[in-house]
């Protein structure tokens, strides 16, 4: 017996998306319910999910069998490699892969500790992040998509749109020029970069301290990597008196480029051109579009 798993409500809700969603959350069920019994697993508590994966608390059968948490995602690019990311990481700044069936997006994980960066100071908590690069940031496997190619298809989806979306053209401008030379430039690819390394998406490990989880890996430059530290917890900046949100959000990139070593300069160009790219991507999302651009103004002033 392996255990029935209830699919949360909030994973359910992404029925609404579309198609491709609604069809994955159909046979979910199903192919967990396969994957407990090949991997001869037993489910140990509540399932829970991120944005796109249903994370269920598993065990071996056998008496003592260590624990675990199998993530079983919906099929996209951005996490296609997963697996790659984390065999080539090995534990080390990162959560260990235990076992992996690409063709199902099923990994096996260890179990880490349920305590994550979102109640930590943030300061603290990007020195704790700055950390983890060196260990993230080492030479990519050949396997996965180039960063380039990523940044180039949302600048050409910009350029087409560029008249017509509501955001100052004169920082359109610029993002675009910014894309355009770090796209062209070698050093833009060629190491391992997580990409949505924020404070939810890192966890404790009882041996070892705080790891990153959930990377969707690409080829990259490690100065790519700061903005998700940026972006979230947007609405704690300004909140004590006397600090602005330009002062929290360029204490947070400061920490972040004099912890990991990374050239200021360009880490504050990389921060420009996925603010305004992500403002484009959500500009149906006002509050969205506000903090973007908020960010990528404040680490230029």
């Amino acid at each position: 017996m392996t255990g029935s798993v209830v699919v949360p409500p909030g994973l359910l809700a992404q029925a609404a998306l579309g198609e491709d969603w609604a069809d994955w959350l159909a046979l979910l069920p199903r192919r967990v319910a396969d994957l407990l019994d090949a991997w001869e697993l037993v489910v140990t508590g509540p399932a829970l999910h991120g944005a796109a994966s249903l994370v269920v608390p598993v065990a071996g059968r056998a008496r003592g069998a260590e624990t675990a948490m199998l993530k079983v995602g919906l099929p996209d690019e951005e996490s296609a490699h997963e697996h790659l990311a984390l065999q080539r990481w090995g534990g080390r700044g990162a959560v260990r892969l235990l076992r992996a069936d690409p063709g199902r997006s099923a990994l096996l994980l260890e179990r880490l500790e349920s305590v994550d960066l979102t109640d930590a100071w943030d300061v603290e908590a990007c020195e704790v992040v700055g950390g983890l690069y060196g260990a993230l940031h080492r030479p990519a496997t050949p396997q996965l998509r180039l960063l380039t190619d990523l940044v180039g298809r949302r600048v050409a989806d910009l350029e087409r749109d560029a008249r017509r979306v509501p955001l100052p053209r004169r920082l359109v401008d610029q993002a675009l020029g910014l894309a355009r030379d770090l796209v062209s430039d070698p050093a833009s690819t060629g190491r391992m970069v997580h990409t949505d390394l924020h404070f939810a998406h890192v966890l404790h490990a009882a041996d070892r301290g705080w790891v990153a989880i959930a990377p969707e890996p690409v080829s990259g430059d490690p100065h790519y990597e700061p903005e998700p530290m940026l972006r979230h917890r947007f609405d704690e900046y300004g909140a004590v008196p006397g600090d602005s949100v330009r002062d929290g959000i360029r204490r947070r990139f400061h920490t972040l480029v004099d912890t990991a070593g990374l050239d200021e300069h360009r880490a504050r160009d990389w921060v420009v051109v996925r603010s305004v790219l992500a403002a484009h991507r959500g500009a149906d999302d006002r509050d969205h579009v506000t903090r973007c651009l908020t960010i990528a103004k404040a680490v230029q002033d």
